[in-house]
């Protein structure tokens, strides 16, 4: 029973750094920019997404239909789980601990539970319970920049690979029209920025 656990723990820990780094892998390579012949991604993303939810008042739902755009398709998901876990498939047959896998499983699927999840919140706002915490007003403002930015703040769950690889951007370099709201932070540059920009 203590190795299931621990093994679990430590596929489930390992599995939530790593699909961080999948995440913006994913997101940089594949949903920014065709690769090679395959360029669903892409288009679902960077050319329909993007070209519907901007960083001004256009980052939340203008338009009813436009909620359809705001997840990936049904699929997606088991898809990605299954990519993710591959690795660690790879790992636990090498060290011959299969309890990885439960650990990691467990941490993929909720990563991208949370992934779709908080997206569909951020692009369309109802005062939930989750839009008043502090962990999803902070992320909330990093995917603001990304709809301005797009080549930073790649991470939508957990921005650990965008600090570790360097697209991590906190404030906009100049000001911009943002969305408002009660869970979209303020992302404007600092006025000490304004002021040296200025002089």
């Amino acid at each position: 029973m203590e190795s299931f656990i621990f093994w679990t723990a430590v596929g489930f820990a390992g599995s939530v750094i790593f699909a961080s780094f999948f995440e913006w892998t994913l997101h940089r390579y594949f949903m920014h920019r065709p690769f090679g012949g395959f360029d669903y991604a892409f288009r679902a993303h960077a050319l329909v997404h993007h070209h519907i939810f901007k960083a001004d008042h256009t980052y939340h739902v203008i338009n009813e239909k436009d909620k359809e755009i705001i997840p990936m398709a049904w699929w997606n998901g088991p898809l990605l789980i299954f990519l993710g876990m591959l690795p660690v498939l790879a790992l636990a047959w090498c060290v011959g601990r299969w309890w990885l896998l439960t650990g990691s499983f467990l941490a993929f699927s909720g990563y991208y539970g949370a992934y779709e999840y908080m997206h569909w919140c951020m692009h369309l706002p109802k005062a939930r319970r989750v839009e008043r915490s502090w962990i999803f007003y902070r992320l909330n403002g990093h995917h603001l920049l990304h709809h301005r930015y797009m080549h930073k703040n790649y991470n939508v769950v957990m921005p650990f690979a965008d600090l570790c690889l360097g697209t991590l951007l906190v404030r906009s370099k100049i000001r911009f029209p943002q969305a408002r709201g009660a869970a979209v932070p303020d992302v404007q540059p600092t006025l000490e920025k304004v002021l040296s920009a200025q002089s």
